[in-house]
């Protein structure tokens, strides 16, 4: 009977003993599920967070991009205008000739105090409105039904003597369009800010930008102004008609007022909200860089962030209790490789997909079509930029106006975004001031002092500005720190240059240009030090010693095309090299004068 007894207390041990082993092991991976699924949800929010900013970030890069060229374009006409003051019907030219420069602006005008001119009445508005595949049309818009004075992009910058950027209006008597405009503080001979002049930016273009991609189908973006006015939002009927405040002024989770505020303050940040379905989302604010006071937001939808991973944590939970022990290791390791794949690919994408952003709107703004000229026979042009990384600060630009070509090349100190950026800005500012200006001295020290104004990191660009007459051969030019340009033809010579320091270090500095005639036949080689500082395996560069002798061979062997020199000169650099990484950006330009 004791025996009877012993064993059945034995069983009993044995059956606790198993039941607690595995409510253990169930309690253990339940926990190991509750883990995973918590360092699951942990990384998609941190990806979906990398994500947002990224897109944010590429928008707001783009965007500044957009109004920065803007503003450089009407400061550099500014002065033009000032110069003009005492002849009113003058400024219709300046007007017309920022109207068709820049394809972002659909109108331009200027809105002078009242009665500053006795001939033209109070209200004095030159305006000229540019429309695509149309020449532009010049009028006079101000007067009683159309008081300018009153308008925030008059007053404003009248009363701060500052440039600004305008709240988005619809604009019924210039450019009868949603428009923002840039307006800047024009000055008689005493310093008295007598007119503005504005540039008008169309709206149109916004929605397509911010809204050409999304992080999943439900996110949408949105964008508002400094006051709050919707300017990009999923419901089209609200945009210009509604603020943020008034289209969220009912829900019940009072975050979304913090959000207002901050966003419309220029603050950036990320916070979730509960809407009044219950449904919560996840937004991300960042101000757009710059003047104009705009507000730009990501908002994702919880529910579907986090879809896929409710699925995936249901399925788990089932195979985990089909194999307790397996399933727990499997999962712990699972969960520490899936954190640092996640973190590893989510920063990847995040910085591949900026520098290739980038880099198709730095090679977007370089000539690329040869030969770009067909149908002339008095000149040959090819050029070729090979970066070091995937943006770079190297140059080049050439166009024909007057029967004159206007030509760059340059070199911005630093590598990377930094450079790439300073290299997008000198290139709109050679075509702004170039556009009106002749003189390639002139046209640096135009450059020089834009860009030492806005130089706050201290960057420079060495440059070669050329303006060469297609009629005659001459060829005056300026050269400010650059490399030497060599001119190939019955021989090799290096084209004299005088001491220049690059564009952005001193804004006083006096460039000086000359003058050459270049013979027909010959080829004006232009090159950054990429060319000369390319190095092979054992540290050697290739140098000007290189350089010159194959010059001398191309003149030896009759090659004097553009495209032939620069295939010729890649090559023995290839050579030269030999498969060692590049340092350096490369570009050659070569011009030849037929």
């Amino acid at each position: 009977m004791e025996e009877l007894n012993s064993k059945s207390w034995l069983k009993s041990l044995q059956s606790k003993s198993s039941l607690a082993i595995l409510i253990t092991a169930a309690v253990l991976i339940e926990l190991t599920a509750a883990i995973q699924y918590w360092y699951a949800r942990k990384g998609i929010r941190e990806e979906v967070e990398q994500r947002a900013k990224s897109e944010l970030k590429v928008v707001n890069l783009e965007i500044q991009n957009i109004m920065t060229a803007v503003e450089v374009a009407v400061k550099n006409h500014a002065w033009e205008a000032e110069q003009m003051l005492a002849q009113p019907d003058s400024m219709y030219g300046v007007l017309h000739r920022l109207a068709e420069q820049n394809k972002q602006i659909i109108g331009a005008g200027i809105t002078f105090i009242p009665n500053y001119y006795a001939t033209k009445g109070y209200w004095f508005e030159p305006y000229v409105k540019a429309e695509k595949g149309k020449p532009a049309v010049a009028s006079q818009i101000g007067g009683e039904n159309h008081d300018y004075t009153q308008s925030e992009f008059f007053s404003v910058p009248m009363k701060s003597g500052k440039s600004y950027w305008s709240e988005p209006y619809l604009d019924k008597d210039g450019a009868h369009d949603i428009v923002t405009t840039y307006g800047y503080p024009l000055r008689d001979k005493t310093g008295r800010v007598v007119a503005i002049l504005g540039a008008d930016v169309s709206l149109d273009w916004l929605d397509g930008l911010i809204n050409a991609s999304h992080i999943y189908p439900s996110s949408y973006n949105m964008m508002i102004s400094r006051t709050g006015q919707l300017m990009v939002c999923p419901e089209e009927s609200l945009v210009m008609r509604r603020t943020i405040q008034d289209v969220t002024a009912g829900m019940k989770d009072t975050t979304v007022r913090s959000i207002n505020q901050n966003m419309m303050n220029g603050v950036s940040g990320q916070t979730s909200v509960v809407d009044d379905k219950g449904e919560k989302n996840y937004v991300f604010y960042s101000p757009i860089k710059g003047d104009t006071g705009w507000s730009m937001a990501v908002v994702c939808s919880d529910k579907e962030i986090f879809r896929g991973l409710r699925q995936v944590g249901f399925n788990l939970l089932l195979l985990m209790l089909a194999g307790l022990a397996l399933m727990g290791y499997i999962i712990v390791r699972s969960v520490r490789n899936f954190n640092k794949l996640q973190t590893i690919n989510a920063e990847k994408e995040r910085i591949g997909s900026e520098l290739r952003i980038a880099n198709r709107i730095q090679m977007g703004m370089l000539p690329k079509i040869f030969p770009p000229y067909p149908d002339r026979n008095d000149v040959e042009i090819f050029a070729s930029l090979i970066p070091a990384k995937e943006v770079g600060g190297d140059l080049y630009d050439f166009y024909i106006r007057d029967e004159k070509l206007f030509f760059c090349i340059g070199d911005v100190s630093g590598k990377g975004v930094p450079a790439s950026l300073v290299m997008a800005v000198s290139r709109s500012l050679f075509r702004t001031v170039s556009g009106h200006e002749t003189d390639p001295s002139r046209i640096v020290q135009h450059m020089n002092e834009a860009m030492t104004d806005m130089n706050e990191t201290n960057m420079f660009v060495t440059l070669f500005v050329g303006v060469l007459d297609l009629k005659d051969g001459q060829l005056h030019y300026c050269n400010a720190g650059h490399c030497e340009p060599l001119l190939i033809g019955s021989e090799v010579e290096k084209l004299s240059t005088d001491t220049n320091i690059p564009a952005g270090v001193l804004g006083d500095w006096n460039y000086n240009a000359q003058t050459i005639d270049i013979k027909t036949q010959t080829a004006i080689f232009l090159y950054t030090d990429g060319l000369t500082e390319a190095k092979n395996a054992e540290n050697d560069m290739f140098g000007n010693k290189r350089l010159l002798s194959v010059a001398e061979e191309l003149t030896e062997d009759g090659i004097s095309m553009p495209e032939q020199i620069i295939h010729h000169m890649s090559e023995a650099v290839e050579s030269f090299v030999n498969g060692y990484e590049q340092s350096d950006d490369l570009t050659m330009l070569a011009i030849k004068y037929i």
